[in-house]
């Protein structure tokens, strides 16, 4: 019986733009960003960032040698933050009532410390809370040292939430992470990024409790 849902946040909680961020390190002088950028995992110096091997502050250093101009803390947020296209109501509206029903409800996300600093503030729900205030749990993938879709990013969480992989429905935008999480049995959702998924959630959640 599924007792958590876990949900991703880009493509779920928030919907995303996939060219934006392109453009943006473009912007500010990476000029190969659309060779170092995929939508759902970072390779070289950008997974190092996402994987936690490298902090934000080596990410802004590296960055700005690759570009071979200085970039600031802000100029790096400014580019991520392209990924980030609204926040809509009904996802965080369907997070509280999911969590009223009696469910608890984490993050499962590969992400970084410049959307973070965002997601953490009031700015984030556009009414004054931060991501946090809809969750009990975040899994962030850069404080985890795993990414999806590695199955040790699931069996970190399995252990520390102290729970079976039947126990926990995960909502994704993205087929390889789902795939990777079902193989060891979790119930999984996909959802197209932009698109509402909240009636599906519940029909899932309708149906566990028989």
């Amino acid at each position: 019986m599924i007792k958590t849902v876990a949900f991703d946040l880009g493509g779920v909680i928030m919907t995303i733009d996939n060219d934006e961020p392109v453009r943006r390190f473009k912007e500010i002088g990476v000029s190969d960003a659309d060779r170092l950028l995929d939508p759902y995992v970072q390779s070289g110096f950008f997974g190092d960032l996402e994987d936690g091997s490298i902090g934000e502050e080596e990410f802004r250093q590296r960055l700005s040698e690759h570009a071979g101009r200085e970039l600031t803390w802000e100029q790096c947020q400014y580019a991520w933050k392209g990924y980030v296209t609204r926040v809509p109501r009904y996802t965080l509206d369907a997070l509280l009532q999911i969590r009223e029903l009696g469910y608890r409800t984490i993050l499962a996300s590969n992400t970084n410390g410049f959307i973070q600093a965002w997601a953490n503030s009031p700015d984030f729900s556009g009414d004054g809370h931060p991501l946090s205030h809809y969750l009990d749990r975040m899994y962030r993938s850069y404080e985890m040292g795993e990414m999806k879709p590695s199955d040790l990013f699931f069996r970190y969480i399995l252990r520390e939430e102290q729970t079976q992989p039947d126990e926990i429905l995960f909502v994704d935008d993205s087929a390889r992470n789902c795939a990777s999480a079902s193989e060891l049995g979790f119930r999984t959702l996909c959802p197209q990024n932009g698109v509402d998924w909240t009636a599906d959630v519940m029909q899932v959640l309708r149906s566990n409790r028989g």
